[in-house]
């Protein structure tokens, strides 16, 4: 299962330096591409998140890639067409381009091509846009796309416009049904709206990794030390914020992973409206003001609620930690035992 491969993938990152990636390339234009980066098989799309979905599409590359004998090629855009054409309520990213080449680079391509994107390059029709870019800069053989991929200005391109453009070019072309799980498609919206829900459990079996957020930790009230649970306050990271609640996650410190209690909104035990971000992270001490922690979001445990006293919170604080570690283990078995 590509979740499972992801795992491996971060037990190999606790050995070294980025083992499990290092493999891929980032390439960021069109430009000067090196040889060894053309004259394969190319996939194109948002992939934001990359979900099952977009694994199943990246199996098939890789597959097509080995049968052409070339490169692997994810191209993607950054930031989302979207952020462009509609700035004023562009979709919230479900991950940062450095994260959704990580979570590429665990699927096995060989490299990803994150295209700085501007309105000229998207004003491109898509015969131009597939002259350009399929063709002229990257002489793919092969491509493969979802059935519900578009390009070109106005999305005037899609699958059968594709399959015509390919046939001309003599490139060979796979086409990828979606996933269907209860009933309905995987998707990126499907997954956003699940996350926007706080429902964790069901949009992490969507996706090839747990979903993940970023962030730079900043100084807070510091009352979670007062009470015994020091809190690691996190700045508002770039990416969609789950639902309001109490989450059980791991939380990534210098390439090491701590079972870690999230709470995301507001603390009305201390009449606290702001929501905030506060990770408690299991067993871990030290200094965290200043650095970049990565979070997954495993688990929603519970609403956020208004306790009586300090004492009862802490209480309370006890048993969410307990559960925290049971999911943390549960996940993250193999971390242990690497």
């Amino acid at each position: 299962m590509a979740t499972q491969r992801f795992v491996n993938a971060l037990i190999a990152r606790q050995q070294g330096p980025n083992p499990g990636f290092d493999h891929v390339k980032l390439l960021r234009s069109l430009d000067d591409l090196p040889e060894c980066f053309r004259h394969g098989a190319l996939a194109i799309g948002n992939f934001d998140g990359v979900h099952r979905g977009h694994g199943q599409i990246i199996r098939q590359l890789i597959a097509l890639a080995d049968r052409v004998g070339g490169p692997s090629v994810v191209f993607t855009f950054d930031p989302h067409p979207a952020r462009l054409l509609h700035p004023e309520q562009p979709p919230m990213p479900l991950c940062s381009t450095e994260r959704k080449v990580e979570l590429l680079a665990a699927l096995g391509v060989d490299a990803v091509l994150a295209y700085p994107t501007n309105r000229e390059f998207l004003e491109r029709n898509a015969r131009d846009f597939f002259d350009h870019v399929v063709i002229s800069r990257l002489d793919a053989k092969a491509m493969v796309e979802g059935t519900n991929f578009f390009f070109g200005h106005d999305r005037s391109g899609n699958v059968d416009v594709l399959r015509t453009f390919c046939g001309e070019a003599g490139l060979l072309l796979e086409i990828v049904e979606p996933i269907v799980l209860d009933d309905e498609p995987v998707s990126s919206t499907r997954i956003r709206r699940l996350i926007a829900s706080g429902k964790l459990d069901e949009a992490n079996l969507l996706l090839t990794a747990p979903y993940r957020v970023w962030g730079t930790v900043v100084r807070g009230a510091q009352r979670g030390a007062t009470l015994g649970f020091p809190t690691a306050n996190l700045g508002q990271p770039e990416t969609l914020l789950p639902g309001e609640g109490i989450y059980a996650g791991c939380a990534w410190v210098d390439k090491q992973a701590w079972p870690a209690a999230i709470s995301l909104g507001p603390n009305p035990t201390f009449a606290e409206a702001r929501l905030k971000i506060e990770i408690h992270l299991v067993g871990f001490e030290g200094d965290l003001y200043g650095k970049v922690i990565e979070v997954d979001f495993l688990s929603r445990l519970r609403d956020i609620r208004q306790f009586d006293s300090a004492e009862m919170l802490v209480s309370q604080l006890h048993r969410d930690v307990v559960r925290v570690k049971s999911v943390f283990d549960s996940r993250y078995e193999r971390l242990h035992t690497a």
